[in-house]
């Protein structure tokens, strides 16, 4: 029995290539072996694809950078592991030319959730490989959905023990659709966070069972922050960006339920990997001069119900202790 787990670094390489959709090989070696030399790595992943598991494609713009993904055989085989219950297979998982076209945009989502894996480890927090989780399905009814580029969970420390939990949904904007587009994103969010499902057959009693409450609550015991991660363009565009988000707060109706009680902030990427996702670098997008942690308490006015003015309100619940949520 001393070598039961003889397979579990090839366990954990799979679950994470598969969740993550892409990753190229450095990043792999930085999210699942930083301690060791990659060329083990290498030898890893070469070993899966010898086995069918993954496959992989090279990009001859990048150095010819080898990235790699889970093969239609490696998804079967994840797919009932109970460390990837939040996790759908994507579709066209294993063809070699929608791995080719999607590459820019998941080599980027990959990138920033291994910025906040990163950031963890050096300030003694709790984010482990699998905490990241891209494309969550959040259903709305009628077959509409809300599905954020990856899901995170995180847990801060505090002298190593206790700590905090938090989760986020983040959204990755590479410049490809325009700032508007990018600001309507923000209409979805507030739905998700005030959908109610309806119930099925018969009105019940009054009475007879709780009143139907929000879709969210079900999953989570406090409704994510929202990040939105820019990247893609320079300082001008990322200006435009943000600009565009916050004009969103005060001319879109139907986000006030959203921004009193969901923290709403936005960052360069570029700024993310240079300084750590923990250090002020982002940017409240109803207060878009003020810079934060992603982890503080800082709420920035919201606009009034006539979206004709800014209030102050009362500041962020304190982060909630671990076990409950944020």
């Amino acid at each position: 029995m001393l070598n039961v787990d003889a397979g579990g670094a090839d366990r954990v390489a799979l679950a994470v290539l598969a969740q993550y959709r892409m990753a190229a090989t450095e990043q792999m070696h930085l999210v699942i072996a930083p301690g060791v030399r990659i060329e083990q790595t290498r030898r890893r992943l070469a070993k899966l694809r010898e086995e069918g598991l993954v496959d992989r494609i090279t990009l001859p713009q990048a150095g010819r950078t080898r990235v790699w993904f889970a093969t239609q055989y490696g998804v079967d085989v994840v797919s009932e592991w109970p460390e990837l219950r939040e996790w759908r297979p994507p579709r066209l998982a294993s063809d070699r030319t929608a791995a080719r076209l999607r590459v820019g945009h998941a080599l980027v989502v990959t990138e920033t959730g291994l910025a906040f894996l990163q950031d963890a480890r050096r300030r003694g927090d709790v984010c482990r490989p699998l905490d990241w989780i891209p494309e969550v399905y959040h259903p709305l009814g009628g077959g509409e959905a809300v599905i954020p580029d990856a899901l995170l969970y995180y847990r801060t420390s505090v002298d190593g023990e206790g700590g905090s939990m938090l989760r986020a949904f983040v959204e990755v904007d590479r410049a490809t659709m325009g700032p508007e587009r990018l600001a309507a994103k923000l209409s979805a969010y507030a739905r998700l966070h005030d959908y109610v499902p309806t119930p099925v057959g018969r009105p019940r009693p009054r009475g007879a069972d709780p009143l139907p409450e929000e879709s969210w609550r079900r999953r989570y015991a406090r409704f994510p922050r929202l990040l939105f991660v820019l990247d893609g363009t320079g300082p001008t565009g990322i200006e435009a960006r943000i600009r565009a988000l916050y004009a969103a707060t005060t001319e879109v109706a139907g986000l006030r339920g959203l921004l009193s009680a969901v923290p709403v902030l936005a960052a360069p990427l570029v700024d993310i990997l240079r300084d750590g996702p923990s250090a002020p670098v982002w940017r409240p997008i109803q207060d878009p001069e003020q810079r934060v942690s992603w982890m503080g308490h800082y709420r920035p006015p919201v606009a009034s119900a006539e979206h004709t003015a800014l209030e102050r309100v009362q500041p962020w619940p304190a982060v909630a202790p671990w076990g409950s949520g944020s």
